[in-house]
């Protein structure tokens, strides 16, 4: 079924305004509703960690590419068990918590990835998170930080 003339331009301007406002950067594969190409394409009010947060590192490649895929490297590894390595655990730059369950502003982890953290660079450093990425990790974090 074919919509009718008239319903035309207000389809494709509906079409257009969705595309646009992403102020995230677009990696290959990514597309409007997923600019970084991230496995998870929606913001998610409950994350889980296995499905929605585990997924990110391997997108951008944390715990490969010699950063944190193996013990001593960056202060933290996230092959294995990241869950251990990140929730209640202090960071070896600043002593802060990496993952404060309940509190995703405070969490070392958000400052770095949101550029905020008081040393180092901002990670991963080939890429920022897309915003719903980002979302998804301040969720899960806010939500209680589950090993789900």
């Amino acid at each position: 079924m074919r919509p009718a003339p008239s319903a035309v331009p207000v389809i494709l301007t509906l079409l257009l305004a969705a595309c646009g406002g992403s102020d995230s950067p677009t990696s290959p594969g990514g597309n409007a509703n997923n600019p970084g190409g991230s496995t998870s394409a929606t913001v998610k009010e409950d994350p889980s960690f296995a499905s929605d947060i585990v997924p990110v590192f391997s997108q951008h490649s944390c715990a490969s590419s010699g950063c944190h895929g193996s013990p001593g490297q960056a202060g933290l590894t996230l092959s294995g068990s990241p869950y251990n390595a990140l929730v209640n655990v202090a960071s070896t730059q600043t002593g802060e918590l990496r993952v404060i369950p309940g509190n995703a502003n405070d969490s070392y982890l958000v400052k770095k990835v949101e550029g905020r953290a008081s040393v180092g660079q901002r990670m991963p450093p080939g890429g920022q998170l897309t915003a719903t990425e980002l979302a998804n990790l301040k969720n899960w974090i806010s939500k209680g930080a589950k090993n789900n």
